[in-house]
């Protein structure tokens, strides 16, 4: 694989895949996986609080969001793959139902934003 080509969700599950079975000489049960999910997101809240809340990075610690977001994505990878979850079309229906859901529940942000833009456009009023 040539690290420039795009991958597809698919392509990065047979990648994961392919990776866990010839180099990492086979899956983490499922519970370890989770486990190593939740560590993963954490690690991304530190980023994320670091880089845009009130912490810090500790002298010598680096800022690598991207890293820390696709160590996410890779771990989701295999668990979709030890499940056997097509995260494809799992996605596809992800968004058929959220869409579903919430194609007006958040029409008042686009009003609120509208709102606060004329306001700060407008003349004060006496």
């Amino acid at each position: 694989m040539n690290p420039k080509d795009e991958i597809s969700i698919a392509g990065l599950q047979r990648i994961v895949d392919q990776w866990i079975t010839e180099i990492g000489h086979g899956y983490f049960s499922p519970l370890t996986n989770m486990a190593v999910l939740a560590e993963e997101t954490g690690e991304v809240a530190r980023q994320m609080s670091r880089l845009y809340g009130d912490q810090t990075f500790k002298e010598g610690e680096k800022p690598d969001l991207a890293d820390e977001l696709a160590d996410v994505v890779w771990v989701v990878a295999a668990i979709a793959n030890q499940t056997g979850v097509d995260l494809t079309e799992a996605i596809r229906q992800n968004i058929i139902k959220k869409t579903r859901r919430d194609l007006h529940r958040h029409e008042h942000r686009k009003a609120s934003s509208e709102n606060s833009e004329n306001s700060e456009n407008s003349e004060p009023r006496n």
